[in-house]
């Protein structure tokens, strides 16, 4: 849960600083943190349901 809410807390000061006009540090670093937090939450449904 910790790992989730920093990814999250990431993305959203990588999509805030994008918004404001800023260039982000990495272009691909918004999607790579997007696909991290979908992993994270795969895998945290997968061993609820079990």
């Amino acid at each position: 849960m910790k790992k989730l809410s920093d990814l999250r807390e990431e993305l959203m000061h990588e999509m805030g600083v994008s918004a404001m006009g800023g260039a982000p540090v990495s272009p691909g670093k918004i999607r790579s943190l997007k696909r991290q937090i979908a992993r994270l939450l795969t895998v945290m449904n997968e061993e609820g349901a079990e």
